[in-house]
């Protein structure tokens, strides 16, 4: 991983220095104040796309360090996890003497992310932070400018980029949680997965490579959404088969849901099925049965993001990776299996 600073941001100078014209000529194509022959512009225009000049807010301040804002990008924010870890953001960011923007980047889709960047650079940013959960805030780390610092948050346990991440280890977690349920002698664990920015999330990838190395089978996952009545749907369909279990739901939400649609339809939990979920959310402890989950502490994860964030603006340095495992936290929807 790279340690140096990044990039300085390019000014209306550099601009004018690679198209070959003056500076007033790249002030009157950028303000459109005068007439400009189309190949100078052409020429400024090329240039102005070759060095990803954004005659902005945010490149002037960074340029003299002034910058008063923390952008935060995020895919979601009523979800448990967005929320409190946005909350760890701004009050570590409040104490550090800087507000903080939030920028939602819902898909994928030309021109959302691009469009959500520009926004969020007609600020005066101190820096970003990016909550690289989805597909969203994967295409949104791609695109935010080198010059601009920048920090991110990953539940995948490995930094796939040379930014500075604060890596939540999902995979071990998950892991852990489906070979907590074969100890307990189940004979294999089924899973519902919530949406991923990769193809397969790392709660998913965790819990299969812990199935294969124990030797157990690896049922299909069920795919879900983010609601729980989709859950629902997959308690129902674990209903029907006396074969199943245990669960491990990608999270409390879902595992809620499944644990209705089972008791719903005749099982009881944990006493035909073990169910557990992911997240911690405030919920799952007043839930009956009260919910096994894995807890995730996203509070201390935003706030590591700013402190991260803060060193780098402080020091010039981009710092390394940390990586945070979550823990089990064990309640009773799970037991041992029926007999």
């Amino acid at each position: 991983m790279s340690s140096g600073p990044r990039m300085k941001p390019p000014v209306i100078a550099d601009v004018a220095r690679v198209a070959g014209v003056s500076v007033p000529t790249v002030s009157r194509v950028l303000n459109r104040t005068a007439q400009v022959s189309p190949e100078r512009r052409a020429r400024v225009m090329e240039a102005v796309k070759e060095l990803g000049f954004r005659p902005n807010g945010a490149a002037r301040t960074l340029a003299n360090r002034s910058g008063s804002i923390v952008a935060v990008f995020a895919g979601e924010t009523a979800r448990y996890g967005y929320a409190t870890t946005i909350q760890g953001i701004e009050e570590a960011a409040r104490q550090a003497g800087h507000l903080v923007a939030i920028s939602v980047v819902e898909t994928t889709a030309e021109g959302v992310v691009e469009q959500a960047i520009d926004h969020a650079l007609a600020q005066p940013l101190a820096g970003a932070v990016v909550l690289e959960f989805d597909p969203a805030g994967t295409a949104t780390l791609a695109k935010v400018p080198a010059w601009l610092p920048v920090v991110a948050a990953s539940a995948v346990g490995e930094s796939s980029t040379d930014t500075a991440h604060v890596l939540m280890d999902d995979r071990a977690a998950a892991g852990q949680a489906t070979k907590y349920l074969l100890d307990l002698g189940h004979r294999t664990v089924h899973h519902v997965a919530i949406p991923s920015a990769w193809q397969e999330s790392p709660r998913t990838a965790g819990w299969r490579n812990a199935l294969i190395e124990a030797g157990a089978p690896v049922p299909p996952v069920i795919r879900c959404g983010w609601s729980p009545m989709e859950g629902y749907a997959a308690g129902e369909r674990f209903a029907s088969d006396p074969s199943v279990t245990a669960v491990l739901a990608g999270n409390d939400e879902l595992a809620i849901g499944v644990i209705k649609g089972l008791v719903d339809h005749g099982r009881t939990v944990p006493g035909d099925v073990s169910v557990i979920g992911f997240d911690d959310h405030p919920l799952s402890q007043l839930w009956l049965p009260p919910l096994t989950t894995v807890r995730q502490d996203f509070l201390r994860l935003g706030k590591e993001l700013v402190a991260m964030l803060m060193g780098q603006l402080e020091s010039g340095v981009q710092a390394p990776s940390i990586r945070i495992l979550p823990e089990l936290v064990v309640r009773q929807s799970t037991g041992r299996p029926p007999g």
